[in-house]
C-alpha cells in the first residue's frame, strides 16, 4: 500500500467554541474521497500564527498551507525562505488555467469580485480567501419604532439624527450607538470616502512607504465620533477594542444600534432573541451627498509555500478548492455567518431557502457586491502595509485620548501619523535586513496594554446581564 502523501495545513484558529471541529472534519472528507493524501490540519490561535509560520520557515519546515489574518497579508507578501527565497508562491498561477485539480472543481473564477480584488496583486489571485467579514449595522427594532425612526441610517447624517430621536425617548437607553475603538472602523469610514492609510492607493499600487493617519477623510470621521461622543450618543466603554462590552450592550438594550462586523450576525440575532426584541439589520452608513467610495474586509487567506514537489502542491490545491466548494462555503456561512465567498455557494443558500429564513444574512454579501443605487461592484481595497497592528494600537489609543482626555483631533492624530510611520519604517527594514522575522513586523493584533480577547467571550455576552 502507497504511504499517503502529507499535507501539512496551519489553520487560524480564530477562538471561537468548537470552531476548529468543522475544519477537522473538512479535513477527514477530503481524505476519504482523496486516500493518497493525509491532511494534516493542526489549528493554532491566529495571533500567534504569522510567527509560528516564521520560525518553521527559519528552520526550513514551512507548512504547504499556512492561513494569515488580512491584517498580516503584506507580511506574507514579504516572507522569505531561510534562502531568501519567496516563501509562497501565487495560488492563480499555481492553478495554471485548469479547472479542476484531483476531480476537485477550481473556484477561484466564482468568487465574489470584491474578495478576489481584495486578495489579488495586478490581477493575479496569490492567496486563497477562507473567512471573509464585512461592516453593517445593527438596531434595536423595537427601541428605535418607540424613538420614530422607520428605517436604519443609511448616512452618517441619519445616524446622528436617529441618535438624537433615541435620546429623546422617555426611559431610553443610556446610549443610542455604539462601535468598538478598533482599526476596522477607521478603514471602513475612510473606504466610503475613498480614503487612505497609506500612499500608493494604500499599498495596493505599489510598496507602502508613507502613512497619513491625519487626512482630511480621517480627520472627519474622527471629529463626527467626537460630536457623537460629546453630545451623548455613543457609548464608549473606556476599552481597546473591547467587542465584548459592545456587543453586552446591544444585548441588555442600554444601545439601539451597534456598528461591528457581519462575523457578529449570529451572536447579535442570539442577544435579540435572548432580550425579547426585534433587530434590524443594514449596510454600513455613507456620506450624505456623497458617493460611496467602497469597503474594506477582514478575515484570512490560505497561502499556498512554494518549492512544493508536484504531487504535494497539487493537494494542497485541490484541498484550497474543496474548502471553498459550494457546499461547504455555505456550510462555512451558516456556522459563523462569515461571507459565502463565491456566487455559487450564495446561489445555493438561496436555493435551499436559507437566506429567506434568515434575510439579514443577505447583508454582507450585499455590501461588498453592490451599490445601494446604480450598477458595479464597490472598490475592496484595504490597507497594506507593514505592521498594520502597530498602526492600529497607535490609531487606537489616539481615539481614546480624543474621546476620554478630549484631545484635539487634528494634533494628537498627527502625533499618530509620526509614530505610526516609525513602525513601518521598522518593518521596512527588518523586510530588507531579515525577509520579516521580527516579531513586532509579524503581529495579528496588539493593543498596548490589552488583555487578549476570544470568541468564547462574545458567547458571554449574549446572555446580557440576564443570563
Amino acid at each position: 500500500m502507497t504511504t499517503p502523501t502529507v499535507i501539512d495545513v496551519w489553520l487560524g484558529d480564530l477562538t471561537f467554541p468548537g470552531y476548529m471541529d468543522r475544519l477537522h472534519r473538512l479535513g477527514a472528507e477530503f481524505e476519504k474521497a482523496h486516500p493518497e493524501y493525509r491532511i494534516n490540519i493542526e489549528g493554532r490561535d491566529f495571533r500567534n500564527l504569522s510567527k509560528e509560520i516564521a520560525e518553521a520557515a527559519e528552520a526550513g519546515r514551512p507548512p504547504a498551507i499556512g492561513e494569515f489574518y488580512f491584517a498580516v497579508t503584506q507580511a506574507a507578501y514579504d516572507m522569505r525562505t531561510k534562502d531568501g527565497e519567496p516563501l509562497f508562491t501565487s495560488v492563480q498561477q499555481a492553478i495554471a488555467g485548469r479547472t479542476e485539480i484531483l476531480g476537485e472543481p477550481v473556484v477561484v473564477d466564482d468568487l465574489l469580485p470584491a474578495v478576489r480584488e481584495h486578495y489579488s496583486r495586478d490581477g493575479d489571485l496569490v492567496s486563497m480567501p477562507a473567512v471573509v467579514t464585512a461592516m453593517l449595522i445593527y438596531g434595536n427594532q423595537d427601541l428605535l419604532r418607540a424613538a420614530g425612526v422607520e428605517h436604519l441610517p443609511t448616512t452618517w447624517e441619519e445616524l446622528e439624527a436617529a441618535c438624537q430621536a433615541v435620546a429623546a425617548l422617555p426611559d431610553g437607553p443610556s446610549h443610542a450607538v455604539t462601535w468598538a475603538n478598533h482599526g476596522l472602523f477607521f478603514q471602513q469610514a475612510l473606504a466610503v470616502q475613498g480614503g487612505h492609510l497609506a500612499d500608493h492607493d494604500n499599498g495596493r499600487s505599489g510598496r507602502a512607504s508613507r502613512l497619513d493617519l491625519s487626512s482630511k477623510e480621517m480627520l472627519t470621521f474622527v471629529e463626527y465620533w467626537q460630536r457623537l461622543h460629546q453630545e451623548g450618543h455613543y457609548l464608549y466603554t473606556g476599552k481597546i477594542p473591547d467587542w465584548e462590552g459592545n456587543l453586552k450592550a446591544f444585548a441588555d438594550q442600554d444601545v439601539a444600534l451597534r456598528i461591528t462586523s457581519s462575523n457578529d450576525l449570529n451572536y447579535m440575532a442570539q442577544a435579540a432573541e435572548h432580550a425579547g426584541f426585534g433587530m434590524t439589520v443594514g449596510r454600513f452608513p455613507g456620506r450624505a451627498g456623497e458617493p460611496y467610495g467602497g469597503n474594506i474586509i477582514a478575515g484570512t487567506s490560505l497561502w499556498l509555500t512554494a518549492g512544493l514537489d508536484e504531487v504535494t502542491q497539487d493537494g494542497a490545491l485541490a484541498f484550497m478548492q474543496f474548502l471553498n466548494n459550494p457546499r461547504n462555503a455555505a456550510d462555512r456561512h451558516i456556522a459563523s455567518s462569515f461571507v459565502p465567498v463565491t456566487r455559487s455557494s450564495y446561489r445555493l443558500l438561496e436555493d435551499e431557502g436559507w437566506f429567506e429564513a434568515n434575510p439579514y444574512h443577505r447583508l454582507a454579501s450585499a455590501q461588498l457586491g453592490s451599490y445601494t443605487e446604480g450598477e458595479g461592484v464597490p472598490p475592496c481595497r484595504g490597507a497594506l502595509f507593514g505592521d498594520f497592528a502597530g498602526a492600529q494600537d497607535v490609531m487606537t489609543r489616539a481615539m481614546g485620548d480624543v474621546l476620554l482626555q478630549g484631545a484635539d483631533p487634528a494634533s494628537r492624530f498627527a502625533e499618530a501619523t509620526a509614530e505610526a510611520q516609525e513602525l513601518l519604517d521598522a518593518y521596512e527594514r527588518d523586510r530588507v535586513d531579515n525577509g520579516v522575522r521580527s516579531p513586532e513586523s509579524l503581529r495579528v493584533e496588539y493593543f498596548t496594554g490589552a488583555e487578549a480577547y476570544t470568541g468564547a467571550q462574545l458567547e458571554n455576552a449574549v446572555r446580557g446581564s440576564n443570563g
